[in-house]
């Protein structure tokens, strides 16, 4: 692997890692910035290509135990010289530009597959940690991907990519419009819950073993009406205690364990309805 000694601010390499850092989706190049050698490893572990490795010098032990293509430039420089890219209050000495994922919506609501699908829709989250809690939420729960509606930040913002722990290099995430996602939606024949706190069914009376989408809104303003109404259904997570509605990571993370509770449990009865036939 090429290994490159960098000292002026002006590198190429370095001026990208710092746009796609503070402007994810802008890169030059289509590549997104992550930091630290837990996500680098976690990228690597994730199948995702690493062009190229930015390390500050006298913390190159950092890299190894991590196992690179022999593609992957890795440029050393001085610790401060790195640090003016990243964005973490106490930067780790170590970053990287990685090619996202090219997900499409086969990878979503493949027919060929035999799962019924599980989708987040999310109408304008514009924290970068409730996004990233909310993709962590999705693959631990078995959601087939996210749908980012516009307004919602960016799944590559840093914030978002640390609090989704390495998911973001996993799940499926499409940018799309509202109208783009319920046709899409509507054609794979996935019912459509929007979530409210006023006037809906309890999540655990809604059959969520079905194909099903969640929208879930803005933190502060929740799901679009004009985009609600567009919905087959409306669904709530009931609260007995003296909070009006819950956090949008929480209440996506509710919900999917309840999807995820109601198939496992349907699995479980079909696999002893089909252990008790003669």
């Amino acid at each position: 692997m090429p290994v490159r000694l960098v000292q002026s601010k002006q590198n190429a390499r370095l001026r990208e890692l710092r746009k796609a850092l503070a402007s994810p989706g802008h890169s030059p190049h289509g590549l997104a910035g992550i930091e630290g050698p837990i996500l680098i490893a976690e990228a690597l572990r994730s199948g995702l290509l690493i062009r190229t490795i930015l390390v500050a010098q006298g913390f190159e032990h950092l890299l190894d135990d991590l196992h690179f293509p022999a593609r992957t430039d890795i440029l050393v420089m001085p610790r401060p010289l790195l640090e003016s890219a990243l964005t973490t209050p106490s930067p780790q000495p170590v970053a990287a530009l990685v090619e996202p994922p090219d997900w499409t919506w086969a990878h979503l609501l493949d027919r060929h597959r035999k799962v019924v699908p599980l989708v987040v829709a999310l109408a304008g989250i514009q924290d970068p940690g409730n996004l990233g809690t909310i993709l962590r939420s999705a693959e631990a729960f078995g959601a087939d991907g996210v749908l980012a509606l516009p307004g919602t930040v960016s799944p590559w913002n840093p914030k978002c990519v640390r609090a989704s722990a390495g998911s973001v290099f996993r799940l499926p995430v499409l940018s799309i419009s509202a109208a783009d996602c319920l046709m899409h939606l509507r054609e794979a024949g996935v019912r459509i819950w929007t979530t409210t706190t006023h006037e809906a069914e309890p999540a655990d009376l809604v059959d969520l073993t079905a194909p099903v989408a969640l929208i879930l809104g803005n933190e502060g303003s929740g799901v679009p009406a004009d985009l609600a109404a567009m919905a087959d259904g409306r669904i709530t997570i009931p609260c007995p205690g003296a909070v009006e509605s819950l956090n949008a990571a929480v209440a996506a993370s509710v919900l999917l364990y309840e999807a995820a509770r109601q198939r496992s449990t349907r699995s479980s009865r079909l696999l002893d309805l089909r252990g008790s036939t003669p």
